[in-house]
């Protein structure tokens, strides 16, 4: 008579990765409540999470020792007797993340801390257009931005760019204004800098932005539309901002807008990018005999300082971005929506162009920009902290 061997059943990983995932929805959801409600004490992250108190004082404590929360300086005393309670804050003085954003005339490098805001700057024109050459120095400035700030410890780099941006792959997959196809972001900025490094389309990285650290916090819904030299659009519920296969959601440029005429590249005209790209908005100037340049900022200039044709272009723009506007309401119907803009973050008379063409019954819920004064900063910068706030257990262990 044969015998069988029992041999013990292997344990199956999925409950270690459920339990590992569980975890690390847990921190996120523990830093946020410290990003957006700190000082606070782990009582009331509790009650805000709804996690049991010992499962937030262990990621509390977790939390601190990678160096991204600290206990407040001044306890919080209860309404009763006993010991006070001890608050706990970001630690936004140690860490950095650096931020790149390439736009079709320069570049903006950043540096940010764990509040989404700009520790320190600065701005390069193009030198061509050549890909590498452009991302080497993205990769420079950041290094010397690095240097300029003793004490902070980068954790990582978002670059932000328009065009199509495949996240996971972290290349551009085509911008055409700047004649780049398939670039991979990720791995030149990462192998300059030795730096983790994250890429996103920038509407992406802004609507990220707004969700995190503007006004758009705890919206159930956020659609943000970015007019610059590209046009492009991102649209978020709760906290998953929309990609699409291969993350080119949000292409508006070449959504026809009825009535308009301006030539596109495509072969037809009225394309949304031809209407309203800050190059047409520059050209129209220049054969206005506003301006002599390429400089959007010098229309707005020549408006604040009273000239009537720069008055008239800007709110003949905002008017076009308000029926754009409308009509991506129409489409997804958005809590908020948040507009990136040079005429509405200049003038209340542009931003209420904007919300008229949207509605009366919709017109409050339509914002400029949050970063008026760094937006192109913060949007590099916020594709690294968006990471970040997803996934803090992936923070390297810091031993000081």
């Amino acid at each position: 008579m044969s015998r069988t061997t029992a041999f013990p059943p292997t344990p199956s990983p999925v409950p270690r990765v459920a339990d590992s995932a569980r975890r690390r929805t847990s921190a996120s959801v523990i830093l946020r409540s410290v990003l957006e409600h700190g000082p606070v004490a782990r009582s009331t992250i509790a009650r805000l999470t709804g996690l049991s108190p010992a499962s937030v004082t262990g990621h509390c404590a977790h939390l601190s020792g990678l160096g991204l929360i600290r206990e407040a300086d001044a306890p919080r005393r209860g309404n009763g007797a006993g010991r006070p309670h001890v608050p706990v804050d970001l630690d936004d003085g140690r860490f950095v993340v650096g931020g790149v954003h390439v736009a079709v005339p320069y570049m903006t490098v950043a540096l940010l801390d764990l509040r989404g805001r700009v520790v320190a700057q600065r701005e390069a024109k193009h030198r061509g257009t050549d890909p590498f050459a452009v991302l080497t120095r993205a990769a420079d400035g950041l290094e010397a931005l690095l240097a300029s700030a003793p004490g902070r410890r980068a954790l990582g780099v978002g670059v932000a760019v328009g065009g199509w941006v495949d996240r996971d792959a972290g290349t551009v997959v085509e911008h055409p204004l700047l004649g780049w196809r398939d670039v991979p972001v990720r791995e030149a900025i990462g192998d300059r800098t030795g730096l983790p490094v994250q890429v996103d389309g920038h509407a992406r990285a802004l609507v990220n932005a707004e969700r995190l650290f503007g006004r758009a916090r705890g919206s159930g819904s956020v659609l943000h539309l970015f007019v610059g030299n590209v046009v492009d659009a991102a649209f978020a519920t709760r906290d998953e901002v929309h990609h699409g296969p291969r993350s080119q959601a949000g292409a508006i440029a070449h959504l026809p807008l009825a009535g308009g005429g301006e030539p596109c590249a495509c072969g037809r005209t009225g394309c949304l990018q031809a209407e309203l790209s800050e190059r047409t908005l520059c050209r129209r100037a220049r054969a206005a005999g506003v301006t002599d340049g390429t400089n959007p900022m010098h229309v707005v200039a020549a408006a604040a300082g009273g000239n009537p044709v720069a008055v008239r272009l800007l709110l003949e723009r905002a008017r076009t971005v308000g029926r754009a506007v409308a009509l991506l309401m129409d489409v997804l119907n958005p809590e908020r929506v948040v507009v990136t803009e040079v005429g509405a973050l200049a003038r209340e008379d542009c931003l209420a162009a904007i919300r008229a063409e949207a509605g009366p019954a919709r017109a409050a819920s339509v914002a400029p920009t949050s970063f008026a004064d760094s937006v192109l900063a913060v949007a590099g910068g916020a594709v690294a902290l968006d990471v970040l706030y997803r996934d803090p257990l992936a923070v390297p262990h810091d031993g000081n």
